[in-house]
């Protein structure tokens, strides 16, 4: 069960994603969970993006591509409250002209953004004239040739051929979701939609194949399964029940006349609707258990990004614990060597009065 979602945790949670693949998409999930304070969620990364240094921002970009393309299919919320603010987001990344890497997936962000049509071209300029127009800490502005162009890859690195790109990652231009054949590189991966491959760019870290379900909702397309066609044990009765003359041509030669004949049409007119309307339900029960194994999919990822989450959480306290550990048995030595209050001589009435400076000379 995912925590609840309140501004601290969620200011936490930016604080401690990194810029890995894994982290980024198991923050992205938590978000899209709690896509109900969608708002909420945009301000708090606006405002933890002004503060962050150029390299960051980065990392935050990302997350918001995340959720944006992966919020698609429960709802435009986050992509309609992000529009929102990612001028001024892209008016305040500051990019040191030699950091050329960084530049290189900003400006990736906004072409992948532009050819899926994630947003349109008005704001898609907009971010970009945003950028172009930031001083970079050399005090040269950033090159608009390279900011409206695709990133060229190093010499020594082949040609690549350029993205079909189209709607949702992983899927094709009707929507539907392809399959994953073989990823080809950091950035591009071969999917193959209704039997035809693509190619598909993505940004690294790449956006997951799917949105993974609610809890509830995959153990509801389980049970619908048990009510499927295949285990409609009434119905193949039915049909194993059919009389052999309906289906073997053969057996045609043996009417002898015209009301047996009538008998028969309307026995094969009987097992034609029986057997059209089974077959149809099989191919529904076919693609709802296509869309289980999707779902099932999905959902086994985000559970394994989770547990690695906790992994790494139970690997990082356990880490402080140890160094909690070490300060009490710093603590416990001090102790030891403090002097015991309660030796020392009793004082409860008080002491002498000091003698007077008189006194002092009046002494033998």
């Amino acid at each position: 069960m995912m925590a609840g979602f309140t501004e601290s945790a969620m200011v936490k949670k930016l604080a401690e994603v990194n810029s890995s693949q894994q982290s980024i998409q198991t923050l992205s999930l938590w978000l899209i969970h709690h896509r109900k304070h969608h708002a909420t969620i945009v301000k708090v990364w606006f405002k933890e993006l002004l503060k962050a240094d150029y390299s960051r921002k980065l990392t935050l970009m990302y997350l918001a591509n995340d959720v944006i393309q992966n919020s698609k299919k429960k709802g435009p919320e986050f992509g309609k409250e992000f529009a929102t603010v990612l001028k001024r987001a892209f008016e305040n990344i500051d990019i040191p002209e030699n950091d050329k890497k960084i530049k290189r997936n900003i400006e990736r962000l906004l072409q992948i953004w532009e050819e899926r049509g994630v947003y349109d071209s008005k704001l898609i300029k907009e971010c970009r004239k945003a950028l172009e127009s930031r001083v970079t800490a050399t005090g040269e502005p950033v090159a608009v040739s390279a900011v409206s162009a695709p990133a060229k890859e190093p010499d020594s690195a082949p040609p690549k051929k350029k993205a079909k790109v189209a709607g949702e990652h992983a899927r094709g231009a009707d929507g539907k979701r392809g399959r994953l054949v073989r990823p080809r590189s950091d950035s591009e991966v071969e999917v193959e939609v209704d039997g035809r491959k693509e190619l598909h760019v993505t940004l690294s870290p790449h956006t997951p194949l799917g949105d993974p379900p609610e809890p509830e909702e995959l153990v509801k397309a389980l049970l619908d399964l048990e009510s499927s066609a295949s285990s409609d044990a009434a119905v193949r009765e039915r049909i194993a029940k059919l009389p052999p003359e309906v289906s073997e041509v053969s057996l045609l030669s043996n009417l002898t006349d015209k009301a047996q004949g009538e008998r028969l049409a309307g026995q094969v007119g009987e097992a034609v609707k029986l057997l059209t309307d089974y077959n149809a339900r099989l191919a529904a029960e076919m693609e709802d258990r296509k869309k289980v194994t999707t779902m099932l999919h999905d959902f086994m990822q985000a559970q394994k990004d989770l547990l690695l989450q906790a992994e790494q959480r139970i690997e990082e306290y356990t880490e402080k614990l140890q160094k909690v550990y070490a300060v009490r048995q710093e603590v416990k030595s001090h102790l030891q060597n403090l002097p015991d209050l309660t030796q020392l001589p009793d004082v409860t009435g008080g002491l002498a009065p000091l003698p007077s400076a008189g006194d002092l000379f009046n002494m033998h």
